[in-house]
């Protein structure tokens, strides 16, 4: 009850304001588990995708974004359980890939929609970055649930990084049609199927995206970029104590 009437008011609103364009609604079947793996643009991605489907979608979420104190932490906490969103706990020693790869299989058991992110993170520009083979190709091997890949368009356009209000435009969501893993079942522990299983749904995300496609992970790509960033701070504080104490010797 709860979910519909948020799914109501939250994707209503995102709908009428921001008019997505979808292809592909066909391929999510009407009844029945399947996982809808995505790439990922923006933090929105997981409120447009579910906006745009008549079923519920299941995500994952950081746990700390449900057990923040106050009252604005209560709100917080009942919007991601209002429009889908499953508390991961990140603790432990395997950290939030255990508990998501549980948390998918609950999902798919119960006959429903689970929506995850292959790429792990948010892409850092805009293209595609390797997928990670544990959590998406685990829960599809063992539960031989169909994989649906998807695509969302320029979500990451409405609102860019440092940007606090969103820019009015049409991101579009591509929904692609239900990949067979069914012939692995059972064969989630050898890591070279998972890997299998994971390009191949890639693959098919690449074709809907149009993304120039990097086979590096984002986590990697996105440390990387803040080691170049660090690194030219640090040189331009140095050329400026230069500067600096160039201009004293000069006085």
């Amino acid at each position: 009850m709860f979910y519909s009437a948020m799914k109501l008011s939250v994707g209503g609103a995102l709908k009428l304001t921001f008019r997505p364009w979808v292809e592909g609604l066909e391929h999510v079947p009407a009844e029945g588990p399947a996982i809808l793996a995505s790439n990922h643009l923006s933090f929105s991605d997981s409120f447009f995708l579910p906006a745009v489907l008549d079923r519920k979608v299941t995500f994952i979420a950081k746990q700390e974004y449900f057990t923040t104190p106050g009252v604005k932490g209560r709100l917080t906490a009942a919007f991601f359980k209002g429009v889908g969103q499953l508390p991961v706990d990140r603790s432990g020693s395997r950290g939030a890939g255990e508990a998501a790869i549980k948390a998918g299989i609950d999902v798919i058991k119960r006959g429903e929609l689970f929506g995850i992110y292959p790429e792990g993170t948010r892409s850092p520009d805009g293209r595609l970055y390797r997928g990670k083979p544990g959590g998406l190709a685990r829960v599809a091997l063992a539960t031989g649930a169909p994989v649906i890949p998807v695509a969302m368009i320029d979500t990451e356009k409405i609102q860019p990084p440092g940007k606090v209000m969103p820019k009015l435009m049409r991101p579009g969501i591509r929904i692609g049609k239900p990949l067979d893993f069914s012939r692995y079942h059972g064969m989630d522990g050898d890591r070279f199927i998972l890997r299998s299983v994971t390009d191949e749904v890639m693959y098919e995300i690449m074709k809907l995206s149009g993304q120039e496609y990097v086979d590096v992970y984002a986590t990697a790509a996105k440390r990387q970029l803040a080691e170049a960033e660090t690194a030219r701070k640090q040189a331009e504080k140095k050329q400026a104590e230069k500067e600096k104490d160039k201009h004293k010797s000069g006085a």
